[in-house]
């Protein structure tokens, strides 16, 4: 199953010339587990090898709440500006079964954060729903722009379903 996760990451992120698979949870792909994967380097699309957490639980998530942008293969073409605590700490258990405990601060915090909510049944647009200005869409040079928040958010049955 973890195999089947990475191999679909990297398969995503080789569909999106301009974006890199950071990390990817079980529920993502129709398996409910609570199993999230993490990319090593988010840095270097070279190196591509991801770290599997099972039944990873934030224990504390304290520091500036920063709003910084995500994306989720989750929710197709569509990215936010996401308020994240800027430091989280985390429980979880490796592949091995060896027990972790990860102190995670700015990028890796929120990517942690935006996995472990996936479990929770919660996606980015989750915390953004009722923010106007923080929807954006991807043009095709890889910059991002602010969407129209009437017309392509507000009532979106493929993001907030029947309401």
């Amino acid at each position: 199953m973890i195999a089947k996760m990475r191999k679909l990451s990297l398969d995503w992120e080789a569909e999106h010339p301009y974006e890199l698979s950071a990390a990817m949870a079980a529920p993502q792909m129709g398996i409910l587990k609570r199993i999230i994967i993490v990319r090593d380097d988010m840095e270097n699309k070279d190196k591509a090898t991801f770290t599997a957490l099972i039944n990873p639980s934030v224990i504390k998530a304290e520091g500036k709440v920063k709003k910084d942008y995500e994306g989720c293969l989750s929710v197709p073409s569509i990215y936010g500006m996401v308020p994240r605590a800027s430091k989280v700490r985390v429980k979880a258990l490796l592949e091995d079964g060896t027990e972790v405990r990860i102190k995670a601060t700015d990028e890796l915090a929120r990517t942690l954060l935006h996995e472990i909510d996936h479990l929770d049944g919660v996606l980015f647009i989750d915390h953004i729903k009722n923010d106007r200005d923080a929807f954006y869409k991807m043009n095709d040079k890889g910059d991002l722009e602010p969407v129209d928040y009437d017309k392509e958010i507000a009532g979106n049955k493929k993001l907030w379903g029947e309401e």
